[in-house]
């Protein structure tokens, strides 16, 4: 079923504007292949007069009206904005559905953690204000030295489409909320929510130029806004080829960038567990959000002598699972959120086929579902470590399985990776959950669970994963700057030289 969506142009100024070449991109649910609208294409020029008002607002009455206003009036308007995404909750999680595909269920839950990231980065702001001027301890009591934070400045946000208005939120919130001033390029793949926000920006009254949303393609849109001159800083989340020509385009102009990209996480299930718990843990690890996560466990590793029955279990769970169009109550897997996502994932399953491997359950279309880019939630067995699927990132709901006999042969297949985003350990002994999480080669780990993500804690990975950290207040200090004030106190001269003749 397809709803109406909003027909917006492009966010600049703290209005709508009409991209300059007038282009526009269609918009198509995923559960029906149906085209539901478009959405405005920017291009450079649209990238010039964003950053401009960007620069502009960050300038305006010398910076008090936003970059060095307090804390507490950049919290309000956090709060604003917190508050209409609640009230508009129900018309946000269903765009968002059939934007990207994502169950029902999950997006109303994205909706209620975006509100909670403006609130909380509301409460960080205004505790900012008590933070400025901390002071710094030196060992000449004729000096004194303080610190100011200060925002970095025009910030271009490059965000993707598997959580459209929660991953923009990540970085928004905290940018706002240091007094920066953005440029948000949302994924063209799902884009509704991202311009939603820009009309909620404009409800609360926030300050024209602070936030602006230019939706459009990479090359054409997102590559200009990452080397634009007057850009201070990127964050970036998406894959890692491009993670890395934003890094290489940043790096000619000396830009600080912060870089969320890939994943291939392990999930390593020890023998003393309870078998139901551990699968279900095991297949929200992977097939939650319809298998689109950076952080999703998709390399299982389990004990070989509970393998056979653990793997029997996860495909009795898998049986259960609702795969339909988001819209439908209970719906627990959506279609993943293109054609050329559709495709290439099929083209994962089918070379680890070649390969050798096995599919012990799905791999294809559900029977029942002929329209729409839906993946049955697929397990593959009999995997090598030189596999396409063990090494690169599928980013669809497919799980590969090995075994391991010992703790030390666990560990070294969990890091095989040149990722290291999240990774997973379920087992009843916690002085073996404590050694193998000090082993794993990854920003995040989950014990006994897999995918759980709380706004106040880090977010990020390291390796081709990425570096920097959003969320919590690692996600604030990402878009300030430090600067050191150091004042000398003595009446005394300061003596180095001598001092020329009296006349």
């Amino acid at each position: 079923m397809d709803i109406p969506i909003p027909t917006r142009q492009l966010f600049i100024n703290g209005d709508w504007k009409a991209p300059v070449h007038n282009k526009r991109i269609p918009v198509i649910n995923p559960a029906t292949q149906n085209i539901i609208g478009d959405i405005p294409a920017a291009t450079k020029e649209d990238v010039d007069t964003a950053v401009a008002a960007a620069k502009t607002a960050l300038n305006r009455n010398k910076g008090a009206d936003w970059a060095t206003a307090s804390g507490a009036v950049r919290a309000g308007y956090l709060r604003a904005i917190a508050a209409k995404v609640t009230e508009k909750k129900p018309e946000l999680a269903k765009l968002e559905a059939i934007d990207c595909g994502k169950p029902l269920d999950e997006a109303a839950w994205d909706i209620d953690d975006v509100a909670g990231c403006f609130e909380f980065y509301a409460d960080l702001a205004e505790k900012l204000d008590a933070r400025q001027k901390t002071p710094v301890s030196l060992p000449m009591d004729t000096f004194k030295s303080h610190v100011l934070r200060e925002p970095i400045g025009v910030v271009g946000l490059i965000t993707p489409w598997n959580y459209p208005m929660l991953m923009a939120t990540w970085k928004v919130a905290p940018a706002l909320a240091a007094g920066c001033a953005a440029i948000l390029k949302p994924s063209e793949l799902a884009s509704l929510t991202c311009l939603e926000l820009g009309e909620i920006c404009k409800e609360v009254g926030l300050p024209p130029g602070v936030l602006n949303i230019l939706t459009g393609l990479g090359p054409e849109a997102g590559a200009p806004l990452a080397t634009h001159p007057d850009v201070d800083k990127v964050a970036f989340t998406g894959s890692s080829a491009t993670g890395s020509k934003i890094m290489t385009a940043a790096a000619q102009l000396v830009k600080p960038v912060s870089l969320e990209l890939g994943g291939k996480g392990p999930l390593v299930v020890f023998e003393d567990v309870d078998l139901d718990k551990a699968a279900e843990w095991a297949i929200f690890g992977c097939f939650w959000t319809n298998g689109q996560i950076c952080s999703a466990t998709s390399r299982l590793i389990v004990h070989e002598s509970i393998a056979t029955e653990f793997l029997n279990r996860i495909v009795k769970w898998i049986k259960n699972i609702k795969i339909s169009d988001p819209l439908e109550e209970g719906c627990r897997l959506g279609p993943v959120v293109s054609e050329g996502q559709y495709e290439k994932i099929l083209k994962f399953v089918s070379n680890a086929k070649s390969e050798g491997a096995t599919i012990l359950t799905g791999g294809s279309r559900p029977e029942h579902l002929k329209k729409g880019f839906f993946i049955e939630p697929t397990v593959i067995t009999d995997v090598t470590t030189s596999m396409q699927i063990w090494r690169e990132e599928v980013f669809g709901p497919v799980l590969c399985v090995k075994t391991f006999s010992t703790e030390e042969e666990a560990i070294d297949l969990a890091n095989d990776t040149i990722y290291g985003l999240g990774a997973a350990v379920i087992s009843n002994d916690l002085e073996r959950c404590e050694r193998v999480t000090k082993a794993f080669k990854s920003g995040i780990v989950w014990v006994n669970c897999s995918q759980p993500c709380f706004t106040q804690a880090p977010w990020g990975g390291i390796k081709r994963s990425g570096f920097g950290r959003e969320l919590g207040e690692w996600g604030l200090d990402n878009y300030l700057s430090v600067k050191q004030v150091t004042r000398y106190i003595s009446d005394e001269p300061w003596g180095w030289y001598l001092p020329p003749a009296k006349l």
